[in-house]
C-alpha cells in the first residue's frame, strides 16, 4: 500500500489502479470526506473530455506521427519504489487527462500502430489465455500437495500480469459448496474465479503481478463472496516459484 493513500485519488478516478489499491482505497473513501469530494471532481473533468467533439486532423499530422514512430527511441521505462508509487500516481493525473485529449484530437493514428503491433503477435493470438501464460518466456510455477488430497500448480507471467492455476485430483467440494480463488497480497485477499475439483486449469481474473499468492477456500455455492471464509483449502505463495 502507498505511503499516503490519499494520492490514489487521481488514479482511482480513471480506474488507474489494480485490486489490491481500489479495495484499500474504497475502505479508506467510506469515511474520508476530502477524498471523495476529489474523485468527484477527477471523475466530471474526465467526463467532459469524453464528450469532446472529435477534430479531423490534417493529413500532414497523420504522416508525422507515423514517420515519427520510425525514428524516435523510447525512454526506457522507470522504476519507481513502492513507497513513492502514491504519489507518483497523483501527479500522473494529469498527464493521464493530457494523453486522453490527444488521443480525441489525433484520431485514428494510435489504432492504426496498435493494428501493426498486433499484427506481428498472431501467433500470441492464436492460443488461449491460459495457453499464453503457461508458455510465456518469464512463467514461474509452484506446485503444492494440498492437505486435503490432489496437488496445485500456479503459474505466474510477471509480464502478462496473469497467473493460472492447474489442479490434479483435488476432491470435489462438499455439497452445496464450490471452490473460491483469491489472489492473495499482505491482509488483502481479491477474488479470482472458482474452481471445481478433480484435474483443471483456470486462468485467475486480475492483475497477479502483485499479488504474494493464490488462496483456495471453501465456499457456498452460487454466491460472490467479498472475502475469504475460515474453511482454507490451501495457500500457494509465489515466493516458491
Amino acid at each position: 500500500m502507498s505511503v499516503d493513500i490519499h494520492a490514489l485519488s487521481g488514479a482511482y478516478a480513471v480506474d488507474a489502479v489494480d485490486e489490491f489499491e481500489r479495495a484499500q482505497f474504497e475502505r479508506h473513501l467510506s469515511g474520508c470526506e476530502s477524498c471523495r469530494a476529489e474523485v468527484d471532481s477527477l471523475r466530471e473533468t474526465a467526463a467532459l473530455i469524453s464528450e469532446t467533439s472529435a477534430v479531423e486532423p490534417p493529413a500532414s499530422l497523420r504522416d508525422s506521427v507515423l514517420a515519427g514512430i520510425q525514428t524516435v527511441r523510447p525512454l526506457p521505462p522507470v522504476l519507481v519504489a513502492a513507497s513513492e508509487r502514491g504519489r507518483s500516481t497523483r501527479r500522473r493525473f494529469p498527464a493521464l487527462v493530457a494523453a486522453a485529449a490527444a488521443l480525441i484530437v489525433v484520431g485514428g493514428v494510435g489504432a492504426v500502430a496498435i493494428d501493426r503491433a498486433n499484427d506481428d503477435d498472431t501467433t500470441q493470438e492464436a492460443l488461449s489465455p491460459a495457453d499464453r501464460v503457461l508458455q510465456a518466456s518469464d512463467a514461474q510455477s509452484a506446485t503444492k500437495a494440498m492437505a486435503g488430497g490432489g496437488k496445485a500448480t500456479v503459474v505466474r507471467s510477471p509480464s502478462l500480469k496473469q497467473a493460472v492455476i492447474m489442479t490434479e485430483d483435488m476432491p470435489d467440494a462438499p455439497s452445496l459448496h464450490t471452490y473460491e480463488l483469491w489472489l492473495q497480497r499482505g491482509d488483502v485477499m481479491v477474488p479470482a474465479g472458482q474452481i471445481a475439483g478433480g484435474t483443471n486449469t483456470v486462468l485467475l481474473k486480475g492483475d497477479a503481478s502483485a499479488a504474494d499468492g493464490v488462496g483456495i477456500t471453501v465456499e457456498v455455492a452460487g454466491k460472490q463472496p467479498t472475502k475469504p471464509s475460515d474453511d482454507v483449502v490451501d495457500v500457494i505463495g509465489f515466493e516458491q516459484a
